[in-house]
């Protein structure tokens, strides 16, 4: 028994700028609202996630370069398929925000890839930390 619609069907505009980015390599600040935390970041094509993948693991071992060829081959099927249609979204130094003023995590270079039928709303515009300009007195 359905209790009402449901709306797990995709933003299409979101779709778009996902499949432009994937075709065109654009990137693009946004924030998205994810069940309820904000995701945060640049918004990049799936041929450079992959790419980011494969750099990260090719010095490795034995396993980890298998990983990294994976990644180099998802790399080129991404890049072969900039008409289809879209699924995940891929952010970079992406900062995850979940009901309080602290991004999780608050340092390094974060790639993040996610589902683009789980996204509730977005925004275009990168969340930045607000920098502390008190000092402190000694």
């Amino acid at each position: 028994m359905s209790t009402g619609p449901s709306f797990s069907t995709k933003d299409n505009t979101l779709e778009y700028f996902v499949k432009a980015s994937n075709k065109h390599g654009f990137s693009l600040d946004i924030s998205l609202n994810v069940n309820g935390a904000v995701i945060s970041g640049t918004m990049i094509s799936a041929k450079e996630y992959f790419d980011y993948l494969s750099e990260t693991f090719e010095e490795g071992s034995e396993v980890a370069q298998a990983l990294s060829e994976q990644f180099s081959l998802a790399s080129e099927a991404s890049e072969s398929n900039g008409e289809a249609e879209a699924h995940f979204i891929h952010l970079k130094n992406t900062k995850i925000y979940c009901g309080d003023s602290k991004s999780t995590p608050s340092k390094g270079k974060i790639f993040w890839r996610g589902k683009i039928a789980e996204v509730d709303g977005f925004f275009l515009g990168k969340i930045s930390d607000a920098k502390s300009t008190s000092k402190k007195s000694s």
